[in-house]
C-alpha cells in the first residue's frame, strides 16, 4: 500500500509538470531558445540524500534565461527547461528546493472516486497540509541563499542543505 501511495504521488507530480510543459510547448517550437546544457546532481540534507522533492533553478536574467525545474528522487535530479531532460540555459540562477511529506490518503480517495483526473482542489489541500522534510527557508529564492552558475558544458551541481 505504501508503494502504491508513493507511486500515485509521483504520478500526480509528473502529470502536473507535464501539463505545464505541454502548455509551454504548445505556444510554438523552441527555436527562440538558446543552447541548453545538461544539469544534474545530488541534493542532500545534512549529508543524507533527499528522498523526494522538487528543485527549481530560477533565472536571474529573465531576458536571457528561463527557469529550469526537476524532480528529486533518492537524492538525484536533472533539469528541464522546455523538453524533458534538456537542461538549462547558461547563466546564474537562484535555487529553491521543496521536499514535502503528504498524507496521500485524501489524494488516493479522490483518484479512486473520480479517476485519474481527480480533483486538483483535493490534491492541493493535501499538499498544503504536508510536512516539509527540509528547512522551509529553501522553498523561496529570497531565503534559500542558493546560487549556482550553469556553464556552457554538462554541469554536475551537488547541493548539501543544512539546518
Amino acid at each position: 500500500m505504501k508503494k502504491l501511495i508513493h507511486y500515485i504521488s509521483s504520478l500526480l507530480i509528473v502529470l502536473c509538470v507535464a501539463m505545464g510543459l505541454s502548455a509551454v510547448a504548445g505556444c510554438g517550437d523552441d527555436t527562440g531558445l538558446g543552447q541548453r546544457y545538461a544539469v544534474s546532481g545530488m541534493v542532500t540534507y545534512n549529508s543524507k540524500p533527499v528522498e523526494k522533492g522538487q528543485i527549481s533553478f530560477i533565472a536571474t536574467d529573465k531576458n536571457k534565461q528561463r527557469d529550469a525545474n526537476g524532480f528529486i528522487q533518492d537524492g538525484h535530479y536533472s533539469l528541464t527547461t522546455a523538453s524533458p531532460g534538456d537542461g538549462a540555459l547558461p547563466g546564474e540562477y537562484s535555487v529553491t528546493v521543496k521536499s514535502i511529506e503528504v498524507d496521500d490518503s485524501k489524494v488516493i480517495e479522490t483518484v479512486t472516486k473520480y479517476g485519474g483526473g481527480g480533483r486538483q482542489h483535493e490534491i492541493g489541500k493535501a499538499t498544503a497540509k504536508g510536512k516539509s522534510l527540509i528547512p522551509a527557508k529553501y522553498q523561496l529564492p529570497e531565503t534559500s541563499q542558493l546560487k549556482y552558475t550553469v556553464k556552457e558544458q554538462a554541469n554536475t551541481i551537488d547541493i548539501d542543505l543544512k539546518d
